[in-house]
Order: C-alpha cells, then structure tokens, then sequence
C-alpha cells in the first residue's frame, strides 16, 4: 500500500529560512502568523492529511463515485466523514477574509496545507480547493448582498462552489457556448443549457453546491463578449438564508475518467434553472478568468503534490528492493545482491524527482507570497510589481508543474519495474491521478500561448522585464558569496538564454504569429527552468547562511545543497536546448500540407 508523510520540514525551510515569513509580519494577516502559529499549523495539517485523508486514496480510486436513481451522487467510503472532519478543522478558512468567518492567515500558509492534501488524496482535494476559487470570484465581482448570502457558508464548508464553462462542442473556445439565460420579471434569469467535466459537480458532502454557471443573455453578441456569469444554487437560498426549494440543476452523469475517481466530474443539465447575474452582464468571462487563475495556480500544486507522493513510494521501494550487485562493487563480495537504490540509474530517477520538488514547492509558496502582496503589501507600487509577477509565472507553476509532476509519477512507477504497473502498489494510481492536470483549466499548450501571447507583449514587456530586474537583482547580491559559484554561474547562462529567446520572439513574432505558436511551448518551459534555478540558487544561500549560524541538523542543510548542486548540473543546461526550440521558428513546423499527414 502507498505510504505518504508530509514534508513539513521542508515546507518550513522554505517559509522561514528561505522566504522568511516573519519579515512580512507588518502586513495585515501575516501580523497573525507568528513562527508557533505556522509550526502548529503545519504540523496538525501533517496529522489531517496523514491519519484522514492518506487512507482513503486507494478507496476512492478504487470504489468511486456513484450516481443514484434521483440524479444524486454518493461520494467513496469516508469521505464524507473526512469532509465534515475538514469544516470542524477550519482547513478552508485559512486565507479566507475574517469578515466571512475565515481566519484571514497568508495565502501562502493556506498553499502548504493544499499541496499536502493534493498528496494526501487529489480526488478529495478537488470537493473544498475548487469552493475557494469561487469565493475569490464572487469577492471579486459579486454585490455586497450576494457575498453576504453565500461566502460566510462555503467558506465554513456548509456549502461547496463549482466552475460551469465546458460544453458538448466548446471547451477553450468559449465564444461557442450555448448555455442560455432568459430574463425574468424578477430580475433572476432562466439558465438553460448542459455542462460538461464539471469537477465535483455533484455529491453528497456539503449540504448545498453553489455554481458559477457562464451563459449568454438573450440578445447578447454571439461571442466571447456575449458571456456572462451567473450564480446558480443547487438549492435555492431563502432571503433569510434558510434553504429553499430544490432548483432545475441536477448530474446527468458521471464521467468515466482515466482517474480522479473518488472525485464526481459531471455532466450538468440546467433546465430552466433559477440564476443570479453576477458582475456586470457581459463581463462573465472576465470574473471567470479571477477563478481561473486562482484554480490554475491549485493545479500547479497539483503537479507537485504528486510528485511528491509518488517520489516517497519509488525511495520506499529502491531502499528496500534487492537486485543485482553494486556497479562500483563497493559492497562485500559476499553480499549477494543490493537495494536498487545503489544503481546510477535508479539514483537518477530519484534525484531527477527529489530536486524538482523541493523546487517546485519553493516557487509554489513564492507565487503563493506574490498573491499575498499583490493584496496586502504597503504601497501601490509593491502591489503592482507582486500582481505582475504572479501574472507572468502563473501559466509557468501550471503548465511546467503538471508536466513534470506526471512525468515524476511514470518514473516513479518505473522505479518499481512491474511492480510499479500492477494495481495493489498504487503508482498506477499517481499516475493516472497527474494527468489531468496537465488538461484541465486550460491545456499546458494553452497556458504556453498566455505566456507568449498575452503575457510577454502586456505593457510593452513589462512583466518580463520587472522578472529579469528581479533575477539581475538577486544574482548581483548572491555574487558576492564565492561559495555559490556553482548556482550562480549555472543561472547567468541559463538568464542569457532566456533573454535571447526573449528578443527573438520580440523580433520574429509580429513578423510570422505561428513563430509565437511555433516558440511557445518551449519558452514556457525556459522561462520555467530558470525560476527553479532562481529557486535553487535562493535556497542554496538560505542553506549556507543557516550553516553559518551553527544550524543542529547541519545534514538537513548540506543536503539541501547537494540536491540543488544536482539540479544545476544536470537540468539547468537544458535551456540552451529549449532556447534553440524557440529560435527555430515556425517554418519547419508548419510547412506539410495538413492531408500529408
């Protein structure tokens, strides 16, 4: 059976030692998180995810979900105690705003918690994660009387919220929706219309399901500036906040996936359901997008969370599997075989996936800071630079996070040979579990585009140019310690060639778009190797400075940065491949005709 501990030591190196979480205690939120507080935090959130929802992962892949006669679905085994066992811990109100009953702690404290239960059991993770980005939409754009009616129940958990954009024929290109909302006499519209993939579109944890369901309104243009946003309740809200009459929305079905099973992705029919604009009529792709991005950065978490599960089974396994002889023959001739995690190979895979995690979970809880001061930071102009910054990098923590978390996943099924593919070990499991990730909330193709198609050109390249400011920045102040020469020149190289891709496609782009298309993939995962240098040469510096203090594990730091010293070596050369991807251009790519292929 799979085992999982969260790695709460990690996650402090990076919130105190590296980040330093106490330097931001001037700001509203983080003045409530003191150093005991966030080691208490981390250390009962180990003890949820471990005792509660560890043990159900297996269950839930294996039994499901089930719909029933009456449209309704029954979670797996346990989950709904698990759930109530969520909502009586206060897990979902840990960022959220104290005026509706949340506890108002950093987003990047609330960002550690996500990434263990994403570990712990991704199915269950979805039911309450996808609630807080609605919030965020409805804090965003909803009027004060609807914040008041539904955000204080789904921030306890009572309620839960979803995102209804898929349809049959439409999934990225929503100019094509058919979903309709007709206008009543009292100012409430009539949703009518099928949604697809709906993550936890049904069930039978919270006692009501809030949906943002995107619609067109009669005589609305017949393209994406037609769509607008509608609240839709599972069960429709009395004045007083009593829960009424059921409403027209139920679960066609349930999709049959690769994996998540123990999540219910339905197919919603809306017939005639009763909505509530929200937002200004026509803008429902804008306040759906506050939602996206927030989603997209949970399923940045998402790729790491599985990355990391699915690592600590492959080490359990290479510890303990005896096979074949050290190469080196460093063990006594008289010991027949050794644990397979003496053989390079395997300490490739290993090593591969331990240096991507522990940079991954810094640039996680970076971007998760980013979103902090983006709300909360002093000035205008702080503010400014964490929201560009975040911008820029949230298709990065998406769409290079997920590709590598499944990637991570299929090498570590492949530690355990064909132990790794037969059912009872679990590693088919994380396997089948990471894929998605990589699908929903919009393709990694898709998050590439953003990158070189919106982000990149926004403000004449300001969001790029303020990133590698940043990174000039850092390498300028890190120089001055010798003994990260080995992080420092890695991250110069690997800085030149993302500014060299940069001003080719500055150059080339406008000339030729497919050269943006073409590039796009490829940037996206340069602009991401070098925010995990950027990562690793942080933490590196961290670690030295905690060894000069006399650190007590001193093993926990000289570790530390052995593994970033891997990850420079082996990984950071990658950008000058990926540069020559996106200086390639589009020709090559484009030029057979479509039917030769």
């Amino acid at each position: 059976m799979p085992v999982y501990a969260a790695p709460v030591k990690d996650a402090s190196f990076v919130l105190f030692d590296m980040i330093n979480i106490e330097k931001y205690a001037n700001l509203p939120g983080f003045a409530d998180a003191s150093p005991d507080l966030v080691r208490s935090v981390l250390d009962e959130a180990a003890k949820f995810v471990e005792g509660v929802l560890q043990p159900l992962n297996r269950t839930g892949d294996i039994v499901g979900c089930v719909r029933n006669a009456d449209a309704t679905v029954t979670t797996p085994p346990g989950f709904k105690d698990a759930y109530d066992k969520f909502c009586e811990g206060g897990w979902g109100t840990l960022s959220a705003d104290p005026e509706y009953g949340g506890q108002g702690l950093p987003h990047m404290l609330a960002s550690v918690f996500e990434e263990f239960a994403i570990s712990a059991n991704m199915s269950f993770s979805l039911y309450p994660f996808l609630t807080q980005g609605a919030v965020a939409a409805m804090m965003a754009v909803g009027s004060d009387e609807q914040k008041r009616k539904y955000i204080p129940n789904m921030v306890s958990g009572r309620w839960t919220g979803t995102m209804n954009l898929t349809e049959p024929h439409c999934g990225t290109d929503l100019g094509l929706l058919r979903t309709r909302a007709e206008p009543q006499e009292d100012g409430t519209y009539k949703i009518t219309g099928t949604k697809i993939f709906i993550s936890a579109g049904e069930h039978d944890l919270a006692e009501n399901i809030i949906h943002l369901v995107l619609a067109k309104r009669a005589g609305a243009p017949d393209n994406v500036k037609g769509i607008s946003l509608f609240i839709v309740p599972k069960v429709l809200v009395n004045e007083d906040g009593s829960l009424g009459a059921r409403n027209a929305v139920s679960c066609g079905s349930i999709e049959h996936k690769m994996g998540l099973h123990g999540n219910a992705t339905c197919v919603m029919n809306y017939d005639g359901a009763t909505g509530y604009l929200i937002g200004e009529a026509e803008k429902g792709l804008n306040a759906m997008f506050i939602m996206m991005n927030a989603a997209r950065l949970g399923v940045g978490l998402q790729g790491l969370g599985v990355s990391e599960v699915a690592y600590q089974n492959a080490v359990a396994y290479a510890k303990d599997r005896v096979q074949g002889k050290a190469i080196d023959r460093s063990t006594p001739a008289d010991v027949r075989a050794d644990p397979i995690i003496v053989h390079p190979d395997v300490r490739r895979m290993l090593m591969d996936m331990r240096c991507f995690n522990e940079g991954a979970r810094a640039l996680t809880l970076w971007g998760a800071l980013q979103v902090d001061l983006a709300h909360r930071a002093a000035t205008e102009e702080e503010r400014q630079k964490a929201d560009d910054l975040i911008s820029l990098l949230t298709p990065v923590i998406k769409g290079v996070l997920t590709d590598k978390g499944y990637e991570n996943a299929t090498w570590a099924q492949q530690c355990l040979g064909g132990h790794g593919y037969v059912e009872e070990w679990g590693m088919s499991q994380f396997v089948r579990d990471a894929r998605i990730a990589q699908i929903y909330e919009g393709t990694n193709g898709v998050q590439a585009m953003d990158l070189v198609g919106r982000k990149l050109p926004k403000d004449g390249g300001k969001l790029i140019r303020g990133y590698f400011e940043t990174l000039q920045g850092f390498l300028a102040e890190a120089k001055a310690d010798a003994r990260l020469k080995d992080f420092v020149g890695p991250l110069e190289k690997g800085l030149g060639d993302l500014q060299g891709a940069t001003m080719w496609l500055m150059q080339n782009a406008f000339a030729n778009p497919n050269n943006a298309g073409a590039a796009a993939y490829a940037y996206m995962n340069l602009l991401g190797l070098v925010s995990l240098g950027h990562m690793w040469t942080w933490m590196a510096q961290s670690a030295y400075a905690k060894l000069d203090q006399g650190a007590e594990d001193k093993a926990f730091y000289e570790t530390k940065l052995l593994t970033g010293r891997y990850y420079m070596n082996r990984h950071m050369p990658d950008t000058h491949g990926w540069r020559a991807k996106v200086e390639a251009g589009a020709e090559l790519m484009m030029a057979m005709p479509a039917d030769a292929f």
